[in-house]
């Protein structure tokens, strides 16, 4: 391997950084947008029941809003409970703009990292022509500085696809995700909403 990175020459150690970087997003994106620890399935039914037994209480609005992120969403519905409907579902989209800008923490950086790759292995391969043009001489052609600027310029161009494709791939993936966990999380705070309201049993 670093035999591989000697000869991608200095213009690889960007990409090697950003296939660090993408990895650690890749990693703590994986975990933190788990659906159990953003939308737990039981939390609804859970807070209806305590909801219908005791009322809103500090001891349960508290418990939520140190929770997951649906939790935080339930909490501010709970908070305005004693408002109309139409306040309540506003409470609603505000707390839920917020958990959203949570759960897309990250995600711009990898989108960028997926597009920058294959560029910095363009200006590898660009750093490489020149090596090889370089290469050219009054008395002829150095073959070792031929050599390396070719594999400067392949060897970057392949580092560029390596970190962009999977980082694109993820990206993807956990936009997709977040769309579907916030989509989740309104359907359930409608609920909750309509129970409070008496439109729901």
């Amino acid at each position: 391997m670093l035999a591989i990175i000697e000869a991608a020459g200095w213009p690889v150690w960007p990409l090697i950084l950003a296939s660090v970087v993408a990895v650690a997003i890749i990693i703590e994106r994986a975990y933190s947008l788990r659906t159990q620890e953003v939308a737990p399935a039981s939390l609804l039914l859970e807070t209806i029941k305590v909801y219908q037994e005791r009322g809103v209480t500090q001891e349960l609005v508290a418990r939520l809003a140190d929770g997951s992120p649906l939790g935080r969403i339930f909490a501010t519905a709970l908070k305005n409970a004693h408002n109309s409907r139409e306040v309540m579902k506003e409470s609603i989209e505000e707390s839920g703009r917020a958990v959203t800008h949570e759960l897309d923490r990250f995600l711009t950086s990898l989108g960028t990292i997926a597009s920058m790759a294959p560029l910095l292995g363009l200006f590898g391969t660009v750093i490489g022509m020149i090596e090889i043009f370089g290469a050219q001489t009054a008395t002829g052609t150095n073959p070792g500085q031929l050599a390396h600027g070719i594999s400067i310029a392949l060897y970057n161009t392949a580092f560029g696809l390596i970190v962009a494709i999977p980082a694109m791939i993820f990206y993807r993936y956990f936009r997709s995700k977040v769309e579907s966990l916030v989509v989740d999380m309104e359907q359930q705070a409608i609920k909750l909403v309509e129970i409070v309201h008496g439109e729901r049993k």
